[in-house]
C-alpha cells in the first residue's frame, strides 16, 4: 500500500486526469439509463419461462409486453359502444410495433376490457406507452384507462426519479452536517462528496453498458445513488479523518498520505472487498432480477476502493495541511455564540475519552453486557417467524397513476388476479392436434375445474384464434383469480394446479400441459431463489471468515464477526416484520403489508454482511495496531474503540441517513429495503460495535489475536503467536 500510494501521488495529474474522464463519461452514458431498466421476474428453465417463451413464439405476445385498455362505459354496452372501442383498440395496435388487437370482452360489473399484444419487452413496450394512450384516446360514452405491464412500469419510473430526489435531500444535508461537525469548515468537507460523484457516476455508467445485455430491475438508480454516496463517504470520512491524525506525527504531508493509507486505507480496502462478496455472488443467481441489483451493487464497493486508493490519497496531498485544518464554523460556534455544539476531535490520550471509558465499563462487566444485549438482538429476531414472502405486489405503490387506477376498476370488476392471470398452455404434440376432440375435450374438462376453483375469478377461452396458434399445434387459456399474483392464496393456487389440478385429467399421448403465467412464475422465482440462498450465505460466510483473518491476524475474531452479523440480520428481518406486517411504521407512513417482498431478504443478507464488516474491519483493525504496540488487551480495545468509536457513528450516521431516504420513498420494496439497510446499520454501529464486541473481546482476552503459524502460512499472512 506504501510503495503503490507513492506511486499514484507522483502521477497525480494523470489520476484526476482520469477520474474527470470518468466523471464526464460515467455522466453521459447514465443519462440513457431509464430507459433501459424494467423489473421482470424471469425464471429462466422453469415451466413458467417455458409458457412465457411458447406464446412469444407461436402467438406473438408477451405478457410483459401487452397493454390492457379498460373502458367504464356510462351505460350499457351496446353496439355502438363495442365498436367504439374496437376502433380504439385498432389505432392503440398501430401505435405499437407488432401489435395485435385482441376482441373487447366484458370483464363484469359492466366493464369492458381490451388487449394490446405485442412481441416486445417490458423495457421497451413501456416507452410506448404515451403513443398507445394518444392513440386510443377517450372513446365517447365512458371512461378509459390504459393499465398493462408497460403501462404500469412506465408511470412509475417518474416516481421512482422523485423519490431518489427526495432521498437525497434527506441524505445530503445530514452528510454536510456530520461532515461540517467532524472537520469544521474546511476544504475537506467537499472530498467524500468528490468521491461519491465519481463512484456512483462511473458505476451508472457501466451498469448501463450492463443493461444492454441484461434484464436490469428500475430499482438499480435508486440503489447506487443512494448506497453508492453513504459507501463513498463512509470510507472517505474515515481516511481523510486519520490523515488529519498523521498530519500531526509528519512534517512532510505526502509522508502524512502514505501513512494514511498504509493504515486506513488498507482498512477500508479490506472493508470493501467484504462488501463485494456477498454482492458479487449474487451475478451467480439464476436470476436475471438478482444479477442485476448484484451487478450495481457489486460495481459500488470495487469503484469505491479504487477510488479509495487513487482518488483519495491525490486529493489529500492537494488538500495538504491548509486545507485539512479544522477552522471556522464550528469553532466559531461554540467560542463566539456560545453553542454547545460536540467536539469530535480525537482526545490526545486514547485511554481517557468517552469511548475508552465505555469500553471499560463494559469490560468490567462482560457477562452482563452481553446477556443484555444479546436478548435484545434475540427479541428483535423472534417475529422473523412471522415472515412471509411474495413475488411481488401492486399494492405497494402510489394509487394516483392512469394504469394504478386501471388496475383499481379492473380488480373491482374481474378480481386482483386480472392483471397477471396464469396461462394454462396445452402443447398437443404436432400442427393441427390442439382443435381435435382428443385434445379439446379433456381441456374442457380441465378448465371446468379450474372454474369451480375458490380461487378462480374468471375463465378465458375459445377453440380459435387468438386462444389456438395459426399451426394448430398449441392452445392456451386465461385464468383471473380472485387475488392479487404473489398473494399467499395465488401462490397456492399455483402449486395445486401443476400437481392436482393438472394430473387429474388425462390428455393423449403426446400432448404436454404447462402452467405458467402471473402466480407460477412469482412461485418459480421464489422456489428458485430460495434453493440457491443457503449456498449464498454459505460462500458469503466462508469467503468474509477468511479475509477477516487475513485482516485481523486473529482466528477467533472473524468466527465472532461471523455470528454476531448473523444475529443483527436476523434482528433486521424480524424489525421488518414488526414494522410492515404488524403495521407498527404505518403512523409514520410507512405502509402495511403482510409479505415482505422475495428479493429483499436475499440482497439484504448480501448487501448487510458486507456493510455491517465496515465498522467491524474499522474497529478491530485499530485495537490491533495497539496489541502490536505492546498495550494489553484490555488497553488495546479501549483505545481502538475511542479512536474509532466518534468516527464510526459519524459514518453510521451517515449511512443511515442515505438508506432513510430510501425508506422515505412511496414504493413497498425500497420502503422495506430501505428500512432495513438503515436498522441493521444502526443496530451495528451501537449495540454492536460499542456493546457486545468489547464484552466479547474481554472474555476472550489474549486469544483475540492468536493466529497459528500453520494457518498464516496458508493464508500468507504474518503469525500472531499467543503473547503472556
Amino acid at each position: 500500500m506504501e510503495r503503490w500510494t507513492r506511486f499514484v501521488v507522483r502521477r497525480r495529474r494523470w489520476v484526476l486526469g482520469l477520474w474527470l474522464g470518468v466523471l464526464a463519461v460515467g455522466g453521459w452514458l447514465s443519462a440513457g439509463l431509464g430507459e433501459l431498466l424494467s423489473n421482470e421476474f424471469t425464471v429462466p428453465g422453469t415451466e413458467s419461462e417455458e409458457v412465457r417463451l411458447l406464446l412469444q413464439e407461436h402467438f406473438g405476445q408477451r405478457d410483459d409486453g401487452t397493454f390492457l385498455v379498460v373502458f367504464r362505459p356510462d351505460g350499457p354496452a351496446d353496439a355502438a359502444t363495442r365498436r367504439e372501442l374496437a376502433a380504439a383498440l385498432a389505432r392503440g395496435a398501430a401505435a405499437v410495433p407488432g401489435g395485435v388487437a385482441q376482441p373487447a370482452q366484458e370483464a363484469a360489473g359492466g366493464v369492458l376490457l381490451g388487449q394490446i399484444a405485442s412481441p416486445l419487452d417490458l423495457a421497451t413496450a413501456k416507452g410506448r406507452t404515451g403513443a398507445v394512450r394518444r392513440a386510443v384516446g377517450e372513446p365517447a360514452g365512458g371512461e378509459t384507462w390504459v393499465t398493462g405491464s408497460p403501462a404500469i412500469q412506465a408511470d412509475l419510473d417518474p416516481i421512482f426519479a422523485e423519490d431518489l430526489i427526495r432521498g437525497e435531500a434527506v441524505a445530503l444535508p445530514v452528510a454536510l452536517a456530520v461532515l461540517l461537525a467532524v472537520f469544521g469548515l474546511s476544504l475537506a468537507v467537499l472530498i467524500p462528496f468528490v468521491v461519491a460523484a465519481c463512484t456512483t457516476t462511473a458505476t451508472l455508467g457501466l451498469v448501463w453498458v450492463g443493461a444492454h445485455w441484461l434484464t436490469t430491475a428500475t430499482y438499480v438508480t435508486n440503489l447506487v445513488q443512494l448506497i453508492g454516496l453513504a459507501i463513498a463517504i463512509d470510507y472517505s470520512l474515515l481516511i481523510v479523518y486519520r490523515f488529519r491524525e498523521e498530519l500531526a506525527r509528519h512534517e512532510r504531508v505526502d509522508d502524512a498520505v502514505v501513512a494514511t493509507m498504509a493504515t486506513a486505507g488498507r482498512a477500508v480496502v479490506f472493508s470493501g472487498a467484504t462488501v463485494a462478496i456477498g454482492l458479487g455472488l449474487l451475478l451467480f443467481m439464476p436470476l436475471p432480477f438478482l444479477r442485476s441489483l448484484g451487478l450495481g451493487g457489486f460495481l459500488i464497493p470495487i469503484l469505491s476502493i479504487v477510488a479509495a486508493v487513487t482518488l483519495q490519497p491525490v486529493l489529500l496531498s492537494l488538500l495538504g495541511r491548509r486545507g485539512a485544518r479544522r477552522a471556522g464554523v464550528a469553532d466559531f460556534a461554540r467560542d463566539r455564540l456560545r453553542v454547545p455544539l460536540p467536539r469530535y476531535a480525537a482526545s490526545g490520550d486514547p485511554q481517557r475519552g468517552f469511548w475508552a471509558r465505555l469500553a471499560r465499563s463494559i469490560m468490567r462487566r462482560p457477562l452482563l453486557y452481553l446477556a443484555l444485549g444479546g436478548s435484545a438482538l434475540v427479541a428483535a429476531t423472534i417475529p422473523v417467524l412471522d415472515l412471509e414472502l411474495t413475488p411481488g405486489s401492486t399494492g405497494g405503490t402510489p394509487q394516483h397513476p392512469e394504469a394504478i387506477q386501471g388496475l383499481g376498476v379492473l380488480r373491482e370488476a374481474v378480481g386482483p388476479g386480472a392483471l397477471a392471470p396464469t396461462t394454462i398452455l396445452v402443447d398437443a404434440g404436432r400442427p393441427g392436434a390442439a382443435t381435435e376432440p382428443a385434445v379439446q375435450e379433456p381441456l374442457r374438462a380441465l378448465l371446468a375445474a379450474a372454474r369451480r376453483d375458490p380461487y378462480t375469478a374468471r375463465v378465458d377461452y375459445a377453440p380459435a384464434p387468438p386462444f389456438v396458434d395459426p399451426s394448430g399445434r398449441y392452445a392456451y387459456a386465461s385464468v383471473s383469480g380472485r387475488f392479487e399474483y404473489g398473494a399467499p392464496e395465488s401462490q397456492e393456487w399455483a402449486r395445486r394446479a401443476r400437481t392436482e389440478l393438472v394430473p387429474s385429467v388425462p390428455f393423449p399421448d403426446g400432448a404436454r400441459v404447462l402452467v405458467g403465467g402471473g402466480p407460477p412464475q412469482g412461485v418459480d422465482f421464489v422456489d428458485r431463489a430460495y434453493s440457491i440462498f443457503p449456498w449464498l450465505v454459505l460462500a458469503v460466510l466462508v469467503l468474509t471468515f477468511v479475509l477477516l483473518v487475513r485482516a485481523f491476524r486473529s482466528l477467533l475474531l472473524p468466527l465472532k464477526a461471523v455470528l454476531l452479523n448473523l444475529l443483527a440480520i436476523g434482528a433486521t428481518y424480524g424489525l421488518l416484520v414488526v414494522v410492515f406486517r404488524y403495521g407498527v411504521g404505518e403512523p409514520l407512513g410507512f405502509y402495511q403489508s403482510d409479505q415482505v417482498e422475495a428479493w429483499i431478504p436475499i440482497f439484504l443478507f448480501a448487501m448487510l454482511f458486507g456493510l455491517s464488516m465496515d465498522y467491524e474491519v474499522f474497529l478491530v483493525t485499530r485495537m490491533r495496531e495497539y496489541w502490536d504496540q505492546g498495550l494489553s488487551n484490555e488497553e488495546a480495545v479501549a483505545a481502538g474503540l475511542e479512536r474509532t468509536g466518534r468516527i464510526v457513528t459519524a459514518a453510521a450516521v451517515v449511512m443511515v441517513a442515505a438508506f432513510s431516504g430510501l425508506a422515505a420513498g412511496r414504493i413497498l420494496g425500497l420502503q422495506e429495503f430501505g428500512l432495513g439497510l438503515a436498522i441493521a446499520i444502526a443496530l451495528d454501529a451501537t449495540l454492536v460495535r460499542a456493546v457486545l464486541v468489547p464484552a466479547l473481546m474481554r472474555l476472550f482476552g489474549r486469544y483475540n489475536w492468536w493466529l497459528p503459524a500453520g494457518v498464516a502460512r496458508v493464508l500468507r499472512v504474518e503469525a500472531s503467536p499467543l503473547r503472556r
